[in-house]
């Protein structure tokens, strides 16, 4: 038996791997140390062996209230991913699976790879009307792409991944763009005859490839910087922000990911000292068309609304709809399962975000008329 992490967005620490019954793990902390939860290990010359793998320092988690329902994702080819019985034990997480094949990955959630993220970057270059730039380096020197497409007078943006851990969010991005990229779509067209889209996949590449949960390269969480980034502490918000100053902004939504509510849900900026009634209505309008195309979404459960002028304004969507005075979102979906429309095989999965993705045009569809 042979137990790796020692490949793009690889984090475990084997402690004691002696006994497959009682194999004995830790989840490495992100850089800055003050984070940590996503796991992503490869265990080989394991076929029809009981495995019982417990994470020891599940406890210190970031959110380790999280743990509880929670099933970790699992895959043979990679491509396909299920759940395997997972419980939250004596402060471990306790892992325990059989494989059917030689080798077997175990994940906290479906990872995206860099691989399968230049691959999107790719196919959306060689579309009709897309543009692909990169708006320049992130600490550890990756490149950060921007796709634009469209030659509507409105600026809409969208962003995914500060926190790289939250895959799902990357996956919706393939399932967005794949759907925004298709000329034989008549929504799409008519979106992109409306509006031009800013989007960028995956604001944390570094993060991403290091297998951290929610930190950068240099220990920064993206989405707590955008008052004031730095290109020395967070260069993936400074870029991204500083583009957005040059071509304004009508629309944003940013994309994420949370380890404890098992829901899809939008989170607005009601906190902001400038949150108006329009922009009430409009996420009202943009929630309505996104439950009614796409049942995985609801609104009943999710965050709490902050007072008028108590927002944090360091992060996204409370800092752009305050300076650019437009609607500005996050989109939330599980680690776990959507609980009001279940699949336990899978839980919340990839060609489900994918598919919550694609509905989001519809939701862009119902206000677009009435952005400025």
């Amino acid at each position: 038996m042979h137990i790796s992490s020692a490949f793009d967005s690889g984090n475990i620490e084997v402690l004691d791997a002696s006994d497959p019954t009682d194999i004995t793990l830790a989840i490495r902390p992100d850089a800055g140390g003050d984070h940590l939860q996503w796991f992503h290990f490869r265990v080989s010359g394991v076929r029809g062996v009981p495995l019982r793998m417990r994470i020891t320092n599940a406890e210190a988690a970031s959110y380790p209230t999280a743990w509880d329902g929670y099933r970790t994702a699992t895959s043979y080819d990679r491509e396909t991913w299920f759940r395997c019985d997972t419980a939250y034990v004596d402060k471990e997480l306790v892992i325990e699976h059989t494989p059917e094949h030689d080798t077997v990955h175990f994940a906290y959630f479906a990872p995206y790879s860099r691989e399968r993220h230049l691959d999107l970057i790719a196919d959306a270059q060689v579309v009709d009307g897309a543009r692909v730039e990169v708006l320049g380096q992130t600490v550890d020197g990756r490149d950060l792409e921007l796709i634009t497409v469209g030659d509507g007078p409105l600026a809409l943006w969208l962003i995914a991944r500060q926190h790289p851990g939250e895959s799902m969010a990357e996956w919706w991005m393939e399932g967005f763009l794949g759907r925004l990229l298709d000329h034989d779509d008549a929504l799409a067209r008519l979106l992109l005859s409306r509006a031009t889209f800013y989007v960028v996949p995956n604001m944390n590449p570094d993060g991403s490839s290091r297998g951290h949960l929610r930190n950068n390269a240099a220990g920064a969480n993206l989405n707590r910087e955008w008052h004031e980034p730095t290109m020395a502490r967070s260069p993936e918000v400074k870029l991204v922000r500083d583009r957005m100053d040059a071509t304004g902004v009508d629309f944003c939504l940013d994309v994420h990911g949370d380890e404890e509510l098992p829901y899809n849900f939008i989170s607005g900026a009601e906190g902001i000292a400038g949150w108006t009634d329009e922009m009430g209505r409009l996420q009202s309008g943009f929630i309505d068309a996104l439950i009614a195309a796409n049942p995985d979404f609801q609104q009943e459960y999710g965050y709490g609304i902050s007072k008028p002028g108590e927002a944090n304004m360091t992060m996204c969507t409370n800092q752009i709809a305050q300076r650019f005075g437009c609607l500005a979102m996050t989109l939330e979906q599980p680690f776990k399962d959507a609980a009001n429309h279940p699949s336990p095989e899978q839980g919340w999965s990839p060609p489900r975000a994918m598919a919550l993705g694609a509905s989001a045009l519809n939701g862009i569809a119902a206000i677009i008329g009435s952005l400025r």
